[in-house]
């Protein structure tokens, strides 16, 4: 049983845009598709929690931060934003009756995720709350991912918990003034040198990552998930003996495990970049997550080598990952016309952990603790809907005192043992690594892609800025 509230908001700010240049890369991907990618959860809540709190709450969390007072017009074309200071959103209620509230709380989460969203007529958040013998046990929020990325979700849990006033005003830019301001001298400037960047290793990368499909037929999609308590250890000893952040260390990894399981070289990997290191990004209730290359050549070197090669790789990534997606797409176009063949873009590399990625401070582990870390590593197969539409796309989790791969694969290219032969090659390159940063690649020279022969590795890397 459920009943549906309309629960009132006023806000500050309205009007109309284009789309900022992040929500650009989601709807391009929502069109795609034909899915509404959302983000959000289910949470338990104190005793004592009443439908009366979860409404005061969400006409709060929508008056304050326009993503969620924001919908689409659609024109000719792309669709453009539209920001509005009063409506109504719903808050469902639903009663558990004799079932487990948790079991209901995930049953509605999956619900909203899984129902396209009405983008005209919709508010981009979808809220519930599970209740049982009068007393309200769960909250359900969900959202639209043109309207928030990870990391607006992470400002928005925090902001749950406290009353308004201990909220400070918003400051970080919404997406209404980001449109405004991307059209702006400085970050046209920003993004004509992503794109010079983007040039440069369009050019230098092999046009295929994975050779021609192994087997025919429709394109499918599973995903495996691979838990490793070594892979930790090991990446945490290589960044504190390389002075680095453990998210090079993971691509150098992936990106050697790659190239040793056939994968073009160098390779080359679409990173996800939260660009929440700009000014006024930082705290934006809003998607400013954008795809950059990242270009790296393992062969003929030792794992040390690869790791500071990824260390410069993914600095040029993280700088060129701004800029405006429809000039994106006409530099894709004159390259690959230029070039005379596609360049396949199916391999991508999201580093989602929210722990620091500073590595801990602790004893170098023994050879002893690396292999007993071994021997705890769990493997899973998953099905479902929703799975990235690529040939190969690893997410990177960070459950406690492990490392997570979760990748999703097109059978078509890879089969479950070739899938389980990736991830356990990135933990092996890792243990390997942390072990003897000496010991080579295992990449030999001859798999370099020709464009690349004779190139210095910091050019092929650096790109144009």
């Amino acid at each position: 049983m459920s009943e549906r509230l309309l629960i009132p908001f006023q806000g500050e700010g309205s009007g109309e845009a284009d789309l900022t240049w992040g929500q650009i890369g989601i709807w391009q991907a929502l069109a795609r598709s034909g899915e509404s990618r959302t983000v959000g959860g289910s949470t338990p809540l104190p005793p004592g929690s009443t439908v009366e709190q979860a409404a005061t709450a969400l006409a709060a969390v929508v008056g304050r931060h326009q993503a969620l007072r924001t919908r689409l017009v659609f024109t000719e074309g792309r669709p453009r934003q539209c920001l509005s200071d009063s409506g109504e959103v719903p808050l469902e209620i639903v009663d558990a009756g004799a079932a487990d509230p948790a079991v209901v709380a995930a049953d509605l989460r999956e619900r909203y995720a899984s129902v396209p969203f009405d983008y005209e007529r919709e508010w981009p958040i979808r809220m519930g709350v599970v209740r049982r013998d009068g007393e309200v046990t769960h909250m359900v929020a969900v959202y639209l991912h043109l309207s928030l990325d990870a990391g607006g979700l992470d400002v928005l849990v925090a902001e749950f918990g406290q009353a308004n006033t201990e909220l400070t005003p918003v400051t970080a830019l919404p997406p209404l003034e980001q449109a405004r301001q991307q059209q702006q001298p400085a970050a046209l400037r920003q993004s004509a040198a992503s794109l010079r960047y983007l040039d440069h290793v369009l050019r230098t990368a092999s046009p295929s990552r994975f050779g021609p499909p192994k087997r025919d037929g429709v394109p499918e999609f599973r995903q495996v998930r691979y838990r490793s308590p070594a892979l930790r250890l090991a990446t945490d000893a290589v960044a504190r003996r390389a002075g680095t952040s453990t998210s090079p260390v993971l691509l150098a990894c992936f990106a050697v495990a790659l190239a040793r399981c056939g994968a073009s070289n160098p390779v080359l990997a679409m990173l996800m970049v939260s660009n929440r290191f700009r000014p006024g990004f930082a705290d934006s209730v809003s998607s400013v997550v954008q795809i950059s290359p990242y270009l790296i050549d393992v062969a003929g070197t030792t794992l040390g080598e690869a790791v500071a090669r990824a260390a410069r790789s993914t600095m040029n990534a993280y700088k060129h990952a701004y800029y405006d997606p429809d000039a994106q797409d006409e530099v894709v176009d004159r390259v690959v016309a230029e070039r005379g063949e596609p360049v396949d873009f199916s391999c991508f590399f999201n580093d989602r952990r929210k722990s620091d990625r500073v590595p801990a401070a602790a004893a170098e582990p023994t050879e002893a603790e690396l292999f007993a870390a071994l021997d705890r590593s769990a493997l899973r197969w998953e099905d479902g809907p929703g799975l990235p539409r690529q040939k190969l796309y690893l997410n990177v989790d960070d459950p406690a005192d492990t490392v997570e791969l979760v990748m999703s694969v097109d059978t078509r290219y890879f089969g479950a043992a070739e899938t389980e032969a990736v991830v356990r090659a990135v933990e092996s390159v890792a243990v390997s690594a942390a072990l003897d940063p000496g010991a080579p690649t295992g990449v030999p020279v001859e798999s370099r892609f020709p464009a690349t022969v004779g190139v210095q590795a910091e050019s092929v890397e650096g790109g144009a800025a």
